[in-house]
């Protein structure tokens, strides 16, 4: 004999597992992760959007914007965000509380910042004649350096700084990729070395991103991407249609590249030393990209049209498919994106 109580129980339960199961009723990519970038206005402000594009927040940096020609103007560790105040010569620090952030430091710097990034226990600030950093004590970065180094060209086109396992790399627009050391607890040290085997028609270096022992770099005016590993470009990839491959994010299998004036993202599969473009054009954006990132199943885009700027925010699926969920006109020159990790 059936139980029907029974059966009706079993068919509820499997109902809700179906529902559960569906993609078109799972939580949206990225769900409580924020997307966070600076108006980098005379006033500069950090503009905090939810997974969904909202704009949630906006606070004070304490200090003057004006960068450009520079990515990772803003980034996020854990529940902490970095953002440089350009004309202020200060980087800001936030940290995440809930939903909102509230600023908790402002860290002096020794050449006008551009760039930040988190590791090894440190906040290191690239300038545009220094690099610097900064020891970090749970929640507190050190106002003071415990190391200071100047960059081989010193001479303003400074862009981007990542961080490796026994260095830090940095870009500089005037030709020059270099390594910075680090001592065994992590600050900069000596006098930084030159990449080795940097290709002949080296133009341009902008951005980069880095993932254990390898970064990789953009050399934007050639249309190439490279990979440097050990101090020495291994492989160089060009980006086909698409000029100037400016700025780049990474995560899991997928490498993407923001390009300007093509005003789009291509993206990439990178594997071994291999960089093989996947996509040429996986989209198209409103302006010039400035910068982009990757987390959460999310990227995230800012790129700039004259006078205004735009904040595109994207779902990223298995096969690196980007689906717009939103973009945002943003009055101003933005600068810098992070996607933050839910707490």
């Amino acid at each position: 004999m059936i139980d029907r109580k029974a059966l009706k129980f079993c068919s509820l339960a499997l109902l809700i597992m179906l529902v559960a199961a569906a993609p078109g009723v799972q939580a949206d990519a990225g769900h409580h992760a924020l997307v966070v970038t600076a108006s980098n206005a005379t006033q500069n402000q950090l503009l905090v959007y939810n997974s969904s594009g909202k704009l949630i927040q906006t606070v004070s940096t304490q200090g003057q914007g004006g960068a450009s020609g520079n990515a990772g103007g803003i980034e996020a560790k854990d529940n902490l965000v970095a953002a440089v105040n350009y004309g202020s010569q200060t980087v800001a620090i936030f940290e995440r509380w809930g939903d909102s952030f509230h600023l908790t430091q402002l860290v002096p710097t020794a050449s006008t910042p551009v760039s930040v990034a988190f590791g090894h226990d440190h906040l290191y600030i690239l300038g545009t004649t220094t690099v610097e950093s900064h020891k970090m004590i749970d929640s507190y970065i050190r106002l003071s350096p415990d190391g200071v180094v100047t960059l081989l060209k010193a001479d303003g086109s400074a862009a981007q700084v990542g961080v490796l396992p026994e260095h830090l790399i940095v870009t500089e627009k005037s030709n020059t990729i270099e390594t910075v050391g680090l001592l065994p607890d992590g600050d900069v040290s000596g006098v930084p070395t030159l990449v080795a085997n940097i290709p002949s028609n080296v133009n341009a270096p902008f951005g980069l991103v880095t993932r254990g022992n390898d970064a990789y770099v953009t050399i934007a005016h050639a249309n190439e991407i490279s990979l440097v590993r050990e101090g020495t470009v291994l492989t160089v990839t060009g980006s086909g249609t698409q000029s100037a491959p400016c700025w780049l994010t990474l995560e899991g299998p997928f490498l993407f590249s923001s390009n300007s004036p093509s005003m789009s993202v291509s993206r990439y599969a990178v594997y071994g030393q291999k960089i093989v473009q996947d996509a040429a054009v996986a989209v198209t954006l409103n302006g010039d990209p400035t910068d982009i990132d990757y987390g959460k199943g999310l990227v995230a885009v800012i790129d700039g049209n004259g006078t205004l700027s735009h904040l595109s925010i994207f779902a990223v699926d298995e096969d690196g498919n980007l689906t717009l969920i939103i973009a945002n006109t943003i009055s101003g020159t933005a600068n810098g994106v992070a996607v933050v990790h839910a707490e």
